[in-house]
């Protein structure tokens, strides 16, 4: 049956979809594309320590995901609760910290869970904090937020949904479609977005989803490749293209579009390592030279680079020093230009500001 999106698309294909999908235009992008999420597997491993990038990658994608969908913060507000844990922070701060948490939740439990229902159902709950399920109501629409104009009516009925995800289980786990894993990401990525499982948290829970799955074929070791920036500048665009697959059944247009976001944001990310990499070093070599003996650790400065903020907990926490020692630490630090400090709430917060502005591509 034809798509009307004046009714629920009750009938959207299963998958896999029953047209040739590795057209030569989408097999010559997926070879660059993977040649680029290579290397950038390969680049991750030149941090010593891991979390540098976890933290502070993680929490670029939380922001710029969360952003596609009208959830807004700064970055420095971001950082900062992050780092404060504290709860006086607006919602949409707050929202954001748990997409970020939904996601490194997701990647801790690959190895014991699989790509299901179920963890879906787990990662809308903590990004949304609340005990959403499978859309159960009628009536859940997709609208021209100008026009009011019905663009998109899911499929309805907890029974059908339920029915749709569980193919999309089978399709992700199958090894009988020979298709390439970077082309089967997209068509995993349409499919769930069609299907639109949830009232909220749809779009956020897809992307982290694209993650987890890569992470799940081994293409990479960290989930340290986040697309949501490179949406967020095309936005149009990538609404336009879901549409077209719905509608006129144009995989190739949205496969070559994700081919390009894997392959640019693989570009960039890999430049960004570099450049944290670069910044460790010269910052460890700086403070070798300028901070007292009895301060200076490569230990406490790769603490530094975890996330933009320190706090005297975080020291004390990894064992480089006790209380009123680990505060002199960080004093010291803010005396030869690295940290600069601030007060949040009733602690006490030191930024370090270097890594500040190469995370945000902003001054602080």
């Amino acid at each position: 049956m034809a798509f009307n999106p004046e009714k629920p698309y009750n009938d959207l294909p299963k998958l896999p979809p029953t047209i040739d999908l590795e057209t030569p235009a989408v097999l010559k992008k997926a070879i660059r594309a993977n040649r680029e999420l290579a290397e950038l597997k390969g680049k991750a491993g030149i941090i010593p320590n891991q979390g540098i990038l976890i933290n502070s990658l993680i929490l670029q994608e939380a922001k710029a995901s969360s952003e596609i969908e009208n959830v807004i913060t700064t970055n420095d507000k971001l950082y900062e609760a992050f780092s404060a844990g504290d709860k006086n922070y607006d919602p949409q701060t707050k929202e954001v910290l748990r997409y970020r948490q939904a996601l490194w939740a997701g990647f801790n439990q690959l190895n014991e869970r699989p790509l299901s229902t179920n963890l879906f159902i787990d990662i809308v709950q903590t990004i949304k904090q609340n005990e959403s399920g499978i859309r159960n109501t009628p009536g859940t629409v997709i609208a021209n937020p100008n026009t009011n104009k019905i663009i998109y009516w899911p499929p309805e009925g907890e029974e059908l949904i339920r029915d749709l995800l569980g193919n999309l289980e089978t399709f992700i786990y199958s090894d009988n479609d020979d298709l390439d894993p970077l082309i089967k990401m997209a068509v995993i990525h349409y499919q769930f977005e069609a299907i639109h499982p949830f009232d909220d948290g749809n779009g956020r829970t897809g992307r982290i989803l694209n993650i987890l799955y890569l992470v799940l074929e081994e293409l990479l070791t960290l989930p340290v490749l986040y697309m949501s920036e490179y949406i967020i500048n095309r936005k149009a665009d990538y609404y336009k293209l879901l549409r077209k697959v719905t509608e006129e059944e144009d995989w190739e247009s949205w496969i070559l579009f994700m081919l390009e976001a894997i392959e640019k944001t693989a570009i960039e990310t890999k430049s960004k390592i570099e450049a944290i990499n670069n910044l460790l070093e010269e910052t460890i070599e700086e403070a070798k030279a300028r901070l007292p003996d009895r301060v200076y650790s490569k230990e406490l400065i790769e603490l530094l680079f975890e996330q933009p903020y320190c706090k005297i907990k975080f020291l004390v926490d990894k064992g480089i020093a006790q209380r009123q020692t680990a505060g002199d630490y960080l004093n010291e630090l803010e005396n030869i230009g690295i940290l600069e400090s601030k007060k949040s709430g009733r602690e006490k917060l030191y930024l370090n500001t270097a890594l500040y502005n190469l995370l945000s591509n902003e001054k602080y």
